[in-house]
């Protein structure tokens, strides 16, 4: 283990130690006296353990795990009463569980590799990453607790308060340690401030005081020492690595959508819920298009601003925006940062950014002649000429980045006797799902040119999808939501809708009333999505075509997959399996949260875990009936489904090569 890991593994003990407190919150949680004995003392077990935990963690691994399974089973079990009767809990419960375990479980501690001298020539850092993950549990257990709770019953705030001061005792012996007399002086104005709270002020204060000043802590400490590496900011530990780089730019695209949307000035009736803020937000940055709210009717011309810059820079993505920004500024970037956004968008280290550079101007491109197009169209169906060019451009813009968020209210079924419009949205659809770099590569295609193998494979799957597609909508809606159609106008519905289910999400027929078979077809052309690279979500059509081929080289027994004269690496076939099955559990618990906490019909439920998970916001009616805790388990499908098999992809593409295994083969019956 190298010095700087080992560091960053202590931390995690000044974190269970502020943390010995809160188990024991457990046990009141949900009443306003005093607890059951069998709670108080499950409580008091947790609490124990979880001290006992800290002092043993990494002296002997194995015990320290031990009890810290035990502490967070424990404290479930105490406060299970008001969790099974609370979404929100029931939610954040299982969260933190999963969270605790995934932590416990990876943490490698091998710390008996390092040399007792470099240990104690490094004791002021790892006093230092102590006492910065102390702040930080404080301050994430304390905005956690102001979820679960509107109004803080004493026994709670004292639990706060004694994780306070079991962070600042931590604070206190690191400055005093390395001599930092303005940082000791510090702490104690703090806890001169909570002490003057009490005395002086209402003690429903407290853990108010408490989240400012452990926030200052988390971001005033110095960097020199903790997780960070020297000479780098803070908050670099979370942007170096792809898969954390897009992890983090779209929560903070979600995070700061949802605080634009609630400004007075962004909806119609001048306020809405932090949720449907947040849903909102989310739907648009996650390029979805399901919506809990009529953006057309309760969003302001502002609002609907807010939701079209989200969806443009969540399609795009903020990284290389602002890569392409920076180089037309003159700044240049670090060999680490090109490293890594050219793992993110899968372009040539060389031609980085005059890749990314020709990728914004084909989607500005594509974006302003739809928009252009679609100005004179719905200025021709009896828009006036402002409204038709904020809708050109706000659809345009939208469909381009397989949004699906529209600002007419019915999507575009008022337009479903009008090909123009269904034909050019359908189009940009289509460029942004398959991507902006492999559309630029259909020329040479089309002419018979060699082009790089993933782009063929994804070319190939999108046409077989798009037309079988539109033969099975059209065969099996013939006489349904396609009937009272001209037989021209249910081809071409036919084909829109096909196109749309690339995780577009505009409908120009009533989804609520499709048959069951096309029901089943919509699920699974959702499930799989679009292209690499592109706007859309989805397991990927070239996943799909990996296992396409996989299939075939297995019936008709061969033993490699091969393509253009070019054997497929078994690493990317195992990558599209994990891809499939990852996403095929996390559909399975998002429908099961459904079913258990949602009043709506299973079909319903599935299909808008579908559409959420493969970003299309196609919806059966379901969105408007979900609860606040329904509307939470869609969002976090929606954002999981926007980064998640990405992010899967990019955390399982490992730089370091493992040597190969030594162990004998085996083999399993699998018919």
């Amino acid at each position: 283990m190298k010095v700087k890991d080992y560091i960053s593994q202590t931390g995690f003990d000044g974190a269970l130690l502020a943390l010995t407190p809160l188990p024991l919150y457990f046990a009141f949680l949900g009443i306003s006296g005093i607890p059951s004995l069998w709670r108080l003392l499950l409580g008091a077990a947790a609490v124990l353990s979880c001290f006992i935990c800290s002092l043993t963690l990494f002296k002997k691994p194995k015990v320290g795990k031990i009890l810290g399974a035990f502490t967070a089973v424990a404290s479930v079990v105490a406060g299970f009463p008001f969790i099974s009767t609370d979404p929100y809990a029931a939610f954040l419960g299982a969260i933190g569980l999963i969270s605790i375990a995934f932590l416990l479980f990876n943490l490698q501690i091998d710390s008996e590799k390092i040399d007792a001298e470099i240990i104690r020539k490094n004791k002021p850092g790892i006093r230092l990453q102590k006492t910065w993950w102390a702040f930080l549990i404080v301050v994430l257990s304390t905005g956690i607790i102001f979820i679960l709770e509107s109004s803080l019953q004493v026994a709670t705030i004292w639990i706060i308060l004694a994780s306070f001061l079991i962070s600042h005792i931590i604070f206190i012996h690191w400055a005093v340690k390395t001599a930092h007399k303005n940082y000791l002086i510090l702490s104690g104005i703090g806890i001169l401030a909570v002490i003057a709270t009490i005395l002086f002020s209402s003690i429903k204060n407290i853990p108010g005081i408490v989240l400012v000043i452990n926030i200052m802590g988390v971001f005033g400490l110095p960097r020199s020492g903790n997780t960070f590496k020297n000479n780098e900011h803070w908050w670099e530990i979370l942007l170096n690595h792809p898969a954390r780089i897009m992890l983090t730019t779209f929560l903070f695209l979600c995070v700061s959508g949802s605080l634009l949307l609630i400004l007075p000035f962004a909806t119609t009736a001048g306020a809405i819920e932090v949720v449907d803020a947040v849903f909102t937000s989310v739907s648009a940055v996650c390029v979805t298009g399901l919506i809990v709210l009529d953006t057309p009717n309760d969003f302001s011309f502002f609002g609907q601003f807010f939701i079209i810059i989200l969806i443009q820079l969540g399609g795009l993505g903020i990284m290389s925006i602002t890569t392409v920004a920076l180089h037309k500024l003159g700044r240049r970037l670090s060999l680490k940062q090109e490293r890594l956004l050219t793992q993110m968008t899968d372009t040539d280290h060389k031609d980085l950014v005059h890749s990314l550079a020709t990728i914004l101007k084909f989607t500005f491109a594509a974006e302003a002649i739809g928009a252009f197009l679609l100005v004179f169209l719905f200025y021709g169906s009896g828009d006036s000429f402002l409204t038709a060019v904020w809708r050109g451009i706000f659809t345009a813009i939208s469909a381009f980045c397989n949004a699906g968020f529209a600002l007419q209210s019915d999507s575009l079924v008022s337009y479903q006797n009008n090909p123009y419009i269904l034909h050019i949205v359908s189009t940009l659809i289509i460029f942004g799902g398959i991507a902006p770099a492999t559309s630029l590569l259909i020329p040479r295609w089309i002419s018979g040119k060699s082009i790089p193998i993933p782009a063929t494979i994804a070319l190939f799957t999108t046409i077989i999808l798009l037309v079988s597609g539109t033969v099975f909508i059209l065969a099996f809606e013939y006489n349904g939501v396609l009937s009272g159609l001209s037989l021209g106008d249910k081809i071409q519905n036919a084909w829109f809708q096909s196109a749309t289910l690339r995780t577009a999400g505009f409908n120009s027929v009533g989804i609520d009333k499709i048959t069951s078979p096309t029901f089943l077809i919509m699920i699974s052309y959702m499930f799989i999505g679009g292209s690499p690279g592109g706007t859309a979500g989805g397991i990927k059509t070239t996943t799909l075509g990996v296992l396409v081929m996989t299939f075939w080289a297995n019936i008709t027994n061969k033993n490699d997959v091969i393509i253009k004269n070019r054997r497929i690496h078994h690493d990317s076939i195992f990558q599209a399996v994990t891809v499939i099955a990852s996403g095929f559990i996390f559909w399975f618990v998002a429908v099961m949260m459904l079913e258990i906490t949602q009043q709506i019909p299973s079909r319903d439920g599935i299909f808008e875990t579908t559409s959420a998970l493969g970003t299309v916001g196609l919806s059966t009616g379901a969105t408007g009936m979900l609860d606040e805790i329904g509307k939470v388990v869609i969002i976090v499908t929606m954002f999981v489904g926007r980064i998640g098999p990405i992010t899967l992809f990019m955390l399982l593409s490992d730089d370091k090569t493992p040597p190969p295994s030594k162990c004998p083969d085996t083999k399993i019956s699998l018919t």
